[in-house]
C-alpha cells in the first residue's frame, strides 16, 4: 500500500482542491518557494510527473477526496 505523511496528503489534498503555491505553503508551514521542492518529492514518491497524475493516484487509492463542482 502507498504510504504518505500527512503533510503529503495535505499537500495532495489542497492541490485537488485547486489551491496555489501560496495556500500550499501557509497549510504546510514552509515559504513558498520550498512548495514545488516538495511536491517534486511527493510525486517521485508516488511514481508521478505532473499535479494531474498525482491527483489521480490520490483519489483512486483513496489517500484524498476530490469532488467535481458544477457553477
Amino acid at each position: 500500500m502507498l504510504q504518505i505523511t500527512h503533510a503529503e496528503r495535505l499537500a495532495l489534498q489542497l492541490l485537488a482542491e485547486g489551491k496555489g503555491r501560496t495556500e500550499l505553503a501557509a497549510s504546510l508551514l514552509i515559504a513558498e518557494d520550498e512548495v514545488d521542492e516538495h511536491l517534486r518529492a511527493l510525486f517521485r514518491r508516488i511514481g508521478v510527473e505532473t499535479p494531474v497524475e498525482a491527483i489521480a493516484i490520490g483519489v483512486k487509492r483513496g489517500l484524498i477526496e476530490y469532488a467535481l463542482h458544477s457553477s
